[in-house]
């Protein structure tokens, strides 16, 4: 297994996310926020000083978290703004040398509201195609998106969006409901999630927290191993299973990427965590 991070916890400053990376002992970076935006959302000038910064640094980056059909998004935002997305993304990736991109599948509505099934499936269909045909490869995480719905939801977003593949994240299914279970719904499992779907799995990030007081607030975050996220027996399991890809961290534990104010965010205790995070992380995995 090789380890990567979303620096941009750390600090939205590119010098402090290579600064952090280089103090846990990695050379490796999951791209995502840059100064005040997506990696693909840079002005062009921007994202050239940062390519060249991250080449002179000898940083990796092995996928972009991008913004593409998020959990920001409604599934009826207009689908150009996707295709733009798209295009800005497929050259800095090659760029940079990387393969993966993280996408999804558009907000969540409201159970038992009209979730617009087939216009994911041919929204995806269409991204995942771009990104293939440029020898890429879009992995769909399971997030608070449609395919975040259950581990049933994702399955069938792999039976009809051909190509897709799947980046599992162990901390999400932990403050979602298994909407594809009878109501009172329950959370969802981390373990029995991965087992569902983890042949279609090629990358993997690592959150970890504890079930939420109810599903409108937000999880209570901690260490890696140390929630309920059950991310020693998901890397167990993956490794007995031969996987030799990458694994990123995404701690949420000083700060919550989604915070509306990042300025009142305290960053030296986001570097430090990070970095903390990033070297327990490595502990984990190395002991497995």
């Amino acid at each position: 297994m090789k380890l990567t991070g979303f620096a941009d916890e750390a600090s939205r400053d590119l010098d402090r996310q290579i600064a952090a990376t280089r103090d846990i002992g990695w050379s490796a970076i999951s791209a995502r926020m840059i100064g005040g935006a997506n990696i693909h959302e840079l002005p062009e000038a921007e994202f050239d000083d940062a390519a060249g910064r991250l080449d002179a640094a000898g940083i990796q980056i092995p996928e972009f978290g991008s913004l593409i059909g998020n959990w920001g998004k409604k599934i009826g935002s207009d689908f150009e703004v996707t295709l733009a997305e798209i295009e800005r993304a497929i050259p800095r990736m090659e760029r940079l040398g990387t393969q993966l991109i993280r996408v999804m599948s558009y907000a969540q509505e409201p159970w038992g509201e009209d979730q617009q099934e087939q216009e994911r499936f041919r929204r995806l269909r269409e991204i995942v195609k771009r990104f293939s045909d440029a020898g890429l490869t879009a992995i769909h995480e399971n997030c608070m998106n449609w395919g975040g719905f259950s581990a049933e939801h994702t399955l069938r977003l792999v039976e009809e969006v051909p190509g897709l593949k799947l980046v599992f994240d162990t901390g999400n299914p932990v403050f979602q409901k298994d909407r594809s279970k009878p109501e009172p719904f329950p959370w969802q499992d981390p373990f029995e999630f991965w087992q569902k779907v983890r042949d279609h799995v090629v990358h993997i990030h690592v959150k970890d927290c504890r079930n939420p007081v109810s599903d409108d607030v937000e999880p209570e975050y901690t260490m890696p191993g140390e929630g309920q996220a059950k991310v020693v027996e998901i890397l167990t399991d993956a490794k007995a299973r031969g996987y030799a890809g990458w694994v990123a961290i995404e701690p949420h534990v000083a700060t919550v990427f989604h915070a509306a104010d990042p300025t009142a965010v305290d960053w030296q205790q986001c570097y430090d965590s990070y970095v903390d995070y990033g070297r327990r992380m490595a502990r984990i995995v190395a002991a497995l």
